[in-house]
């Protein structure tokens, strides 16, 4: 039987206690980006074969909203509601990562 989807995309949502020195996703837009691929997966009927879900953290909080892409284990960081529509056209359609987000360890293990 096949996996039920082809992609699957999970968003930082996580949410520390105000003041921790690390920071969390939540605060810097991470349920604004999780709704916006949802929508935008919606928008375009993706989302029988890709799936955007909420994950808890991913312990990457010092490069901004994180976004982890699977089967591939693509990590982008920084990622803001306007670079959905971007992620979803050029990596989950056309199968080709976002350079410019992705993380620091990703471009290196890419190389």
């Amino acid at each position: 039987m096949p996996p039920p989807f082809e992609r699957h995309v999970f968003v930082c949502t996580n949410r520390r206690p105000d003041g921790n020195p690390k920071g969390c996703c939540a605060t810097k837009g991470g349920e604004e980006v999780r709704a916006a691929f949802k929508a935008e997966l919606d928008k375009r009927g993706l989302k029988r074969g890709m799936r955007a879900n909420a994950a808890g953290c991913v312990d990457t909080c010092a490069f901004g909203v994180s976004v982890v892409v699977y089967p591939e284990g693509t990590w982008y960081g920084g990622v803001k509601v306007e670079d959905v529509p971007t992620i979803v056209e050029e990596h989950l359609v056309q199968g080709r990562p976002v350079e410019r987000l992705l993380m620091p360890f990703n471009k290196k293990a890419e190389r």
